[in-house]
């Protein structure tokens, strides 16, 4: 059964962005499955900033389209730097929740061809930043929660905005577009915890149209 408007809440984070509480749950256990298979191709790892330094959050990606960061920039590409070969193709389970989602948000016909795939561990944070190296900003960001708790932080359009609190927990997805895309936002230090399913660290999945 799809999630709808009646059975599962809502909770608007801004114009174009809203939190869509226990969205994904039904399916969580079919994501983390097809996320270990796409870990399994292409695993994890700690990118490189342009100024040198590794990410704290382990990432990797699915889709025709990948992002990357190294010491040339963030951008988006067809291949996998480690391996040279194309990233693991989008599981169907992927696209199909991504879709579901973007439109109860208002935002129909939604497409990812890239499906970022991060892991976070106790201690772990993402600071604030706005996604900027898509090509076309009028699609909207699909972020899904898997696994521990953790607060995301929902800013302004600019950096120095403070950012509001929002508890995400298994199973939220929460999607941002039109006057909401290029907000600023990010994760607080993970707290310590252990899922009963997923152990001691949270999947994110966060699906965007880059190309």
């Amino acid at each position: 059964m799809t999630p709808g408007l009646f059975d599962e809440p809502q909770e608007p984070l801004g114009d174009g962005a809203v939190l869509l509480r226990g969205f994904a749950r039904d399916e969580s256990e079919a994501l983390f499955a097809a996320a270990q298979a796409v870990i399994a191709e292409a695993p994890l790892r700690h990118m490189v900033t342009p100024g040198g330094l590794a990410m704290a959050v382990a990432m990797t990606n699915c889709g025709p389209l990948g992002w990357v960061s190294d010491r040339r920039g963030y951008r988006y590409q067809g291949t996998d730097p480690l391996s040279g070969h194309a990233w693991p193709a989008m599981p169907g389970v992927f696209r199909a929740l991504a879709g579901r989602a973007a439109a109860a948000a208002g935002f129909e016909g939604f497409e990812p061809d890239a499906c970022l795939v991060n892991r976070y561990v106790p201690g772990t944070r993402l600071s604030l930043h706005q996604d900027r190296d898509e090509s076309d900003y009028g699609a909207p960001i699909v972020s899904v929660s898997l696994g521990l708790p953790a607060v995301f932080l929902w800013g302004g359009t600019k950096r120095a905005n403070r950012p509001h609190r929002v508890p995400l927990d298994h199973g939220d997805v929460v999607v941002w577009g039109g006057p909401s895309r290029l907000v600023f936002h990010g994760v607080a230090p993970l707290a310590p915890g252990e899922h009963e399913r997923l152990g001691t660290q949270r999947v994110n999945l966060t699906f965007r149209k880059a190309g």
